[in-house]
């Protein structure tokens, strides 16, 4: 048998639909998200990197308008008297400290005067750093040389930036050279940081480093920049791989700002934070969800549960099921009370059809007695009657006083059980008919256990089939025959034996006896007596037949052992 399929319970269905909406809900959410999250960090460290740019440029720029200033201020003084300008010079150089030095140089670019506090310049000077005639005539009105160490003074050497502006005495052009100290600005570059590494640095139009916060690795080859490819990039922001790029002008100069920053650090770190606090908290409201989930399932499963295993015990046992309502919601009370209500129908339904199979039973079983009453009746009547023709009152008198006897334990009081006891005198009484009928063609025994005597059996069991035996089995044998009538137990059954010694029956009789009514109305004792005996008590029980052709033929009735007292257990509805 194939096995049928059956559907998943409520519970796990529940908790599984909900935890998988939760958890694609969940990823959807976590997916976007984060997505929007990356983007988000990466537009804000892109403008962190354009702030911190902005904000050195900021510094740069007033830094070279300070310059300017210096310078112009400076440039206005030289066209004073030699003794007013030296006293402001020096005045100066004092109050502005990042002022390293003032020097001249004429259209040759030769130095003419040098002011500087403490210092003079070497009278053989090998390289000057600070000017560079060629530079300055290329530009015509001036330039700021990139920081480089000061070397015209003796044992002073500080880092510095020059700025250098001409100025027209008459028919040729002289030139100012203002040093001023880059450490300043250079801290102020420093102090600019986007992220943990990320650093900004000065670069010129060319691609030419400026100022870098890693000049000397730079200097060793430790580190590089890509200056040169950074200078024909417009101002902006640029994403590459892992680098962020800031570029952005200083105003009046030909400086560029670069920031560097690293996206590991700026949007990677912050991402995967992000990421770890968003899954933990999806991971912890999915927990919710199956928890949700199982708390609904419980509610609504276990009252469903109760039903299932109602109906369950119902369909084994319909007539001792005892129906508790079962509690829940709304839908669930209601499903309860309508199988309830069911549950009382068929038990009620039940109940009248077991009374109408009870009553039908009866019906059947009385039918089937009144066949039995008038067959025996006129064979026995017919016997009598050929007595009186033949003037054997005497045999006539025994036969109907016999006749009388076993009509009145036929009745019984209307009763279909009767001891066994007196099933075995209704058997000898019609035996002792027979006996005068046949003319003493035959002999008869008992065998009996005692401890079956008072147990019950249906009346009307033993006599059609010695009659049968009689009739079908000794009436053509030429010498007397015989029956033996055994009642035993066996387990918690009682079996009757009636055996005889006749001409026996093929098996294709003996089983056509038992399924069929002969035609013409031989044997309908067996059937009659195997109908009656599976009626009362059940299929399991009724008649076997074995039987030889020439050596006779044994029939063994099976019926429960039923005591005295519970006669009334077999009257009720089967």
């Amino acid at each position: 048998m194939k096995r049928r399929y059956r559907s998943p319970r409520t519970a796990p269905l529940i908790v599984v639909l909900i935890t998988t909406v939760a958890a694609v809900t969940l990823a959807l959410c976590v997916v976007t998200f984060l997505r929007s999250y990356r983007a988000a960090a990466e537009q804000s460290a892109r403008t962190s990197s354009a702030q911190a740019v902005n904000q050195v440029v900021g510094t740069v720029s007033n830094y070279v308008e300070n310059l300017d200033e210096t310078v112009s201020g400076i440039m206005v003084q030289m066209n004073t008297p030699e003794e007013e300008r030296d006293a402001y010079l020096n005045a100066w150089l004092t109050a502005r400290s990042e002022v390293v030095a003032v020097t001249t140089y004429d259209e040759n670019g030769v130095l003419q005067d040098c002011w500087c506090l403490g210092h003079t310049p070497r009278e053989e000077i090998v390289q000057n750093l600070s000017f560079d005639l060629s530079i300055a005539q290329s530009h015509g009105e001036g330039y700021i040389s990139a920081p480089h160490v000061e070397s015209i003074f003796e044992g002073y050497y500080p880092w510095v930036v020059t700025v250098v502006r001409p100025m027209e005495s008459g028919d040729t052009v002289h030139w100012v050279a203002v040093d001023v100290r880059f450490s300043g600005l250079g801290a102020s570059i420093n102090g600019v940081g986007i992220g943990q590494h990320g650093y900004c640095y000065l670069m010129d139009a060319q691609g030419n480093m400026v100022y870098h916060p890693q000049q000397q690795l730079l200097y060793a080859g430790i580190k590089s920049e890509e200056a040169a490819r950074l200078a024909g990039l417009k101002d902006g922001t640029y994403v590459e791989d892992t680098v962020i790029y800031s570029i952005q002008d200083v105003p009046d100069s030909s400086w560029r700002v670069v920031g560097v920053s690293y996206i590991d650090e700026t949007v990677n770190q912050s991402f995967w934070q992000m990421a770890r606090i968003t899954v933990g908290t999806a991971a912890l409201i999915l927990v919710a969800a199956l928890l949700v989930g199982w708390i609904i399932s419980r509610m609504l499963s276990r009252p469903l549960q109760q039903l299932e295993n109602a109906m369950e015990q119902f369909e084994q046992d319909a007539d001792g099921f005892n129906f508790q309502p079962v509690a829940g919601t709304r839908e669930v009370q209601e499903l309860s009370d309508s199988f309830g209500h069911m549950v009382r129908r068929i038990q009620c339904l039940m109940t009248t059809v077991r009374e109408e199979e009870n009553e039908l039973r009866k019906t059947e079983l009385k039918a089937l007695q009144a066949q039995i009453n008038p067959h025996f009746l006129y064979n026995t009547l017919d016997s009598i009657a050929w007595m009186c023709e033949r003037g054997k009152n005497a045999d006539a008198v025994k036969m109907v006083h016999a006749l009388a006897k076993l009509f009145r334990i036929s009745i019984s009081r209307g009763h279909e059980l009767i001891p066994i006891e007196k099933e075995l005198q209704h058997a000898e009484s019609y035996l002792l008919i027979q006996k005068f009928r046949y003319k003493n063609q035959f002999t008869y025994h008992f065998t009996v256990d005692e401890s079956c005597l008072h147990c019950l059996c249906n009346k009307i069991t033993l006599q059609p089939i010695i009659e049968n035996s009689i009739t079908h089995g000794l009436d053509l044998l030429v010498e007397p025959g015989h029956i033996e009538i055994e009642v035993c137990s066996e387990g918690e059954d009682v079996l009757f034996k009636v055996r005889d010694d006749g001409i026996g029956m093929a098996p294709e009789q003996v089983a056509e006896l038992l399924q069929h009514e002969p035609s013409d109305r031989t044997g309908i004792g067996i059937k009659n007596v195997n109908d009656r005996l599976q009626i009362y008590f059940g299929p399991q029980y009724g008649l076997s037949i074995e039987s030889m052709p020439d050596e006779g033929t044994t029939v063994t009735i099976r019926m429960p052992r039923v005591p005295e007292d519970r006669e009334g257990d077999y009257d009720k509805a089967r």
